[in-house]
């Protein structure tokens, strides 16, 4: 396999009932694609879209990503793993998961003071197009609370001002763990220590703009438009323990000219960031980011 290939991903429906996921990686070799089509034709399961991708045909990484539906999913899944882990795993010694679709990821929001990431993903929630819950959406401050509270959603205010760093994380751990599949910083102010990552267990997205590693520190917008910068743009990523370097997801630009004022540029920074942000996370919840190395493979 040496290209991308996609099959019927527009009948990939906006509603995931009876549909299930299924990401497979490894190292490439002839017959993987075959392997998988013939075990859910196997156990009467309809491939409705199907991407994959390899680096390197002659035994390089190999990535896939299959939509299928079948009529009895939740019954049929169990069967299937087990038909695939005999397939994949002992005949090609390769990874996979697979996940029931019609499950939501649970998805934790941090947010500070800017509202526009946060709000943007609540709406987008409500509207029915994220493929996701909101059991919660916490804040080092107050600002949001009444804007949050009045999507239905629970608002909790940990406060970090002059609060001990472990504390804080120790009450962020004791309201996250075994309870969300993903947190996202919406535009979170504060730096997560390796530790708190570690403990975490789930994936952490971060949205924050693309002129790094330039323009570092504060006021991006003031030092960009000193310089006379013709590109504005907003990039998201999984957190790591090394700040802003963690595997890209997505990212988009604006262009801008010598008129934009540094409130224009904040302005035309922040209707990316909502949109690059909302991407990443429909993306990561409908499966279909796959990280490699400190890369990523997106099937969008």
């Amino acid at each position: 396999m040496t290209a991308s290939q996609q099959v019927s991903s527009s009948a990939e429906s906006t509603s995931a009932h009876q549909h299930a996921s299924l990401i497979v990686r490894g190292r490439d070799s002839p017959g993987i694609v075959a392997a998988v089509a013939g075990v859910l034709r196997e156990h009467h399961a309809n491939i409705v879209s199907l991407d994959q991708y390899s680096d390197n045909p002659q035994g390089g990484a190999f990535f896939q990503r299959t939509v299928f539906s079948s009529d009895d999913l939740k019954a049929a899944l169990p069967e299937i793993e087990n038909a695939l882990e005999e397939r994949l795993a002992q005949e090609f010694d390769l990874e996979f998961t697979i996940r029931d679709m019609s499950v939501p990821k649970r998805v934790a929001v941090f947010a500070s003071k800017a509202d526009h990431c946060l709000l943007d993903l609540l709406w987008r929630h409500r509207r029915g197009q994220l493929p996701i819950t909101i059991p919660m959406v916490i804040s080092n401050h107050t600002d949001t609370a009444e804007e949050v509270r009045g999507f239905g959603i629970p608002f909790v205010h940990v406060p970090t001002g002059d609060a001990d760093h472990s504390e804080v994380e120790a009450e962020h751990l004791r309201l996250l763990r075994g309870n969300v599949d993903l947190v996202v910083l919406a535009r979170y102010m504060r730096i997560l220590s390796g530790e708190f990552l570690s403990e975490l267990g789930t994936p952490v997205i971060n949205i924050h703009h693309s002129f790094l590693p330039a323009f570092i520190g504060a006021a991006p917008y003031a030092k960009a438009k000193q310089r006379g910068v013709k590109l504005i743009g907003a990039t998201a990523h999984y957190v790591t323990e090394d700040l802003d370097q963690g595997p890209i997801i997505e990212q988009d630009v604006a262009r801008v000219t010598h008129a934009d004022t540094v409130t224009d540029l904040q302005r035309r920074g922040a209707d990316v960031e909502r949109t690059v942000l909302s991407r990443a996370v429909r993306w990561h919840c409908e499966d279909r980011v796959i990280r490699h190395d400190n890369g990523t493979i997106v099937f969008a």
